[in-house]
């Protein structure tokens, strides 16, 4: 039995793919689906280059503002969630646009997940106390006595990700690496085609995102967050807290950073996850690759789908 058809369109921040998307949305019978792990979060909007109201008239987005930033929300619940709002898109006879750059929610939907331990508060706490007074890059240190394969793939800032291969070695007794490999199951149901948002010319990404985190800066992302501070008990160590952009301006209202170091630091950390997300596409194999720089792309991503969408859902 043929499977059913789901497009995907990945790539880096600041790619482009959000309009590329709207675009399909008005030509042919899709429904966008995000693949963002900050986009859930509601009332973080600027920081997470959230589509406005217009963009969302013309082309709404499943799976936005699904939590408070106080909540975590997993790969795993992201999962489920995108199972059930697919399979109501093809109810209605349409066909899920997975769109986003949050590549770890799209391994987890395509090639399933590794059954980990759940995350210790206790031990989590304690960690995030140890970075504060030595800093990550120790903790990266003693992470690479413990599980060096690990270790070599993590940057020595790459906070989140130490603490939890970390919070892993001292659960268990044995590397991170040692446990991947236990496949919860990808999602054999449906038969993704992905499109890869590649740009040839680094230099041409890094100005894009450049300017797009100073627009932030200009729309109000330090007023956001004061405002959230405001409303919520939200802590630095939170999931919605570490998002990029958020992290820096964080430190920035504690007077930690001033004005010319949050933009030159947010900045920076977002050029890395952009690395870190053109490292994952490489990684997969398969994905039909178009730059974003090319006044062709549109056309070749417009014919391609629609070839797809003809060849039958």
């Amino acid at each position: 039995m043929r499977l059913p058809l789901a497009l995907c369109l990945l790539g880096p921040t600041a790619s482009g793919k959000t309009d590329l998307a709207a675009d399909l949305v008005q030509r042919f019978p899709v429904e966008i689906v995000s693949v963002d792990s900050a986009l859930v979060y509601r009332g973080m909007d600027i920081g997470t280059a959230k589509p406005d109201a217009a963009l969302l008239r013309r082309a709404p987005h499943h799976l936005i503002d699904l939590a408070d930033p106080t909540e975590t929300y997993s790969a795993g619940r992201f999962k489920r969630d995108a199972l059930a709002v697919m399979d109501a898109i093809r109810a209605r006879g349409r066909v899920p646009l997975l769109v986003g750059g949050s590549m770890l929610y799209f391994k987890a939907l395509l090639d399933g997940l590794d059954e980990l331990p759940q995350a210790a508060p206790a031990l989590r706490a304690d960690l995030e106390a140890r970075a504060a007074r030595e800093g990550w890059p120790a903790l990266h240190a003693e992470l690479a006595r413990l599980d060096p394969v690990t270790a070599a793939r993590l940057a020595p800032n790459d906070s989140q990700r130490i603490q939890r291969a970390l919070e892993l070695c001292f659960t268990t007794g044995g590397p991170m690496s040692a446990l991947l490999g236990a496949r919860a199951g990808a999602s054999p149901a449906w038969r993704f085609v992905r499109f890869a948002l590649v740009p040839t010319d680094r230099e041409w990404l890094r100005q894009r995102i450049n300017r797009r985190f100073d627009a932030m800066l200009a729309a109000g992302l330090v007023e956001e967050l004061r405002g959230l501070r405001a409303r919520l008990p939200l802590a630095r160590e939170m999931p919605s807290m570490r998002c990029v952009g958020y992290r820096q301006a964080w430190a920035f209202l504690e007077g930690e950073i001033d004005a010319g170091e949050l933009a030159r630091q947010g900045a920076a950390a977002t050029r890395q996850l952009a690395k870190r997300q053109l490292t994952w596409l490489r990684g997969w194999p398969g994905a039909e690759t178009l730059d974003p720089q090319s006044p062709d792309t549109p056309d070749r991503l417009f014919s391609q789908a629609e070839a797809f969408l003809k060849d039958g859902n």
